[in-house]
């Protein structure tokens, strides 16, 4: 099994390029069951979970070509035959929940295995089965799998209980070919919900309100097969900068969206860190000095969960305690074992942990949990005294795109082991 190895203490400096985003590309891949056709993607980030969702994709009868150079997908959808999403693949990636709505609302009928928990928790689908319920589609759960059906998908009024942003993705696109309006409440706002819904209005779907909390989705008869770029992930920069600001490096961070990073960049102002921010790129100055600094995750415009680990881990040097309040998911705290073998001093009472700034972090060998808690422990390692050896890295690989090559030309000696 891989494993990265850091010699941390040396500071982040250049300029480093951002990949498309991952949670962009899985709901935008899925928006290909919606139609029959070419369907063209750019931009898109080279990363496992990309991989498990064309995999499933093509298990439908999809074809799928790919031309590196260009970062370009072309999915043909014509011969869709087979509607189901196997255990195999839904249980090491619950994003292919996704196809759910789309097989639906465009063949009538889905076969998809329920993908249960994971290790940040248990993020049922509940909200999901719900709306489709509303649109009048039949639904069974049998022996682990949901089977749904529709003759056709009708527009309903829905209110959904937690802002998800699955959950409201799933439901966008089975209504963009549902008979009538569909109005979804306390609708996800993030970044990534706005931009399936101008892949899907631009491929004919009438959908109003991204970006608040109401959407409104009138259903059409049909859709053109999708052409699309993806955008930057603002995760990936945030976790660059972050990565920067713990190094006392200089970074330009290029081809982001510095907007869809308010809540971290008022947070790292606040740490002492110096950002100078443009259209699409955001160049980080890390402190001599990390000033303490309290957080709490939140759904979008919040601070994101996806860099609570990350920000902890900055935390984890700085001159004070801080408070790190985790909303969003039960059992987002497991790279804090972690860090308390690098010497990070961390408490934990339920979904709050204390973290006192100590004065140097030191290398060990350590495991990765998650995909978030593996990016904490290599900026974690990038600052830390000595070696520190990164162990289950193919969780990296579902959300980083050769993070390893990125950190090097930035001046981190890091290295991947197979």
């Amino acid at each position: 099994m891989e494993k990265i190895e850091i010699i941390g203490g040396r500071a982040l400096n250049g300029k480093v390029q951002i990949s498309g985003c991952k949670n962009s590309t899985l709901p935008i891949l899925a928006t290909t069951l919606l139609s029959k056709g070419v369907h063209r993607l750019k931009n898109v980030p080279r990363l496992r979970d990309v991989t498990t969702f064309c995999r499933l994709l093509a298990g439908m009868g999809a074809e799928i070509v790919g031309r590196q150079g260009e970062r370009e997908l072309l999915v043909d959808t014509t011969g869709i035959d087979k509607l189901e999403a196997p255990y195999d693949l839904v249980r090491t990636m619950r994003a292919s929940v996704l196809v759910l709505g789309p097989l639906l609302a465009h063949y009538g009928e889905a076969r998809v295995s329920l993908p249960g928990g994971c290790a940040i928790g248990a993020r049922p689908i509940d909200q999901h089965l719900k709306g489709l319920k509303l649109m009048g589609a039949e639904i069974e759960l049998i022996e682990g799998y949901i089977y749904a059906r529709a003759r056709r998908l009708r527009g309903a009024p829905i209110y959904l209980d937690i802002s998800t942003v699955t959950g409201t993705e799933n439901l966008m696109l089975a209504a963009c070919l549902a008979d009538g309006k569909t109005i979804i409440e306390n609708a996800a706002c993030e970044p990534e919900v706005i931009e399936l819904a101008q892949t899907l209005i631009d491929s004919g779907a009438r959908i109003y309100g991204a970006g608040t909390g109401s959407l409104e989705i009138h259903g059409v008869t049909s859709l053109s097969p999708i052409e699309h770029s993806i955008g930057p992930d603002r995760i990936e920069a945030g976790t660059f900068a972050i990565a920067a600001a713990i190094t006392q490096g200089e970074v330009e961070i290029v081809g982001c969206i510095p907007e869809h990073l308010r809540a971290l960049i008022i947070k790292l102002k606040e740490a002492g860190v110096k950002l100078e921010l443009a259209d699409h790129s955001l160049l980080v100055q890390g402190p001599a000095a990390i000033k303490p600094v309290n957080i709490e995750t939140l759904p979008y415009p919040g601070f994101p969960t996806d860099l609570q680990a990350q920000f902890m881990a900055l935390m984890c040097l700085a001159e004070g305690s801080s408070i790190i309040k985790e909303n969003v998911f039960e059992n987002r705290f497991m790279h804090v074992a972690e860090l308390r073998r690098m010497g990070a001093d961390i408490q934990i009472q339920g979904s709050t942990a204390l973290v006192r700034g100590v004065k140097d972090l030191k290398g060990a060998s350590v495991m990765a949990t998650d995909l978030r808690a593996s990016a904490a422990l290599i900026v974690a390692g990038l600052a830390s005294k000595g070696e520190t050896v990164v162990h289950r890295i193919y969780h990296l690989d579902r959300g980083y795109e050769r993070i390893e090559e990125k950190l090097s030309l930035l001046g981190a000696d890091i290295k991947r082991i197979p």
